[in-house]
């Protein structure tokens, strides 16, 4: 049997790791063993980072919330505990754009939660 040389499937395949190495600088991005190295940590920093991008989001959302609530007389602890309390279920995205884009509705949401906290 004749020995079965694979050029055309090398080829593609070092092309496509060197193509997504593209915007790496020196050996990074034209030596296919360095290249190849390089995208595997590239690819598992971008798995990282989408893990790390939904905490950071958060973070901001409760800063946001905090600063409106302190506005209205309440903390962050404070406003989240009266809304528990009143039944209001919304998380922390939609809290965070209703104190950004429509601060009348978040005061009227946070007085629901003072409600429930004297009550």
């Amino acid at each position: 049997m004749a020995r079965v040389r694979s050029r055309v499937q090398t080829r593609n395949r070092h092309r496509k790791v060197l193509n997504l190495t593209e915007g790496h600088r020196g050996k990074r991005r034209t030596n296919y063993k360095v290249a190849h190295q390089s995208m595997m940590h590239a690819l598992r920093y971008s798995t990282i980072g989408r893990r790390d991008r939904k905490g950071q989001f958060r973070r901001l959302w409760i800063v946001r919330i905090n600063a409106a609530a302190r506005e209205l007389g309440l903390t962050y602890g404070q406003l989240i505990d009266g809304l528990r309390k009143a039944g209001i279920e919304l998380d922390r995205k939609v809290l965070a754009d209703l104190a950004v884009r429509e601060p009348e509705s978040f005061a009227k949401v946070a007085e629901q939660a003072r409600a429930a906290l004297a009550a």
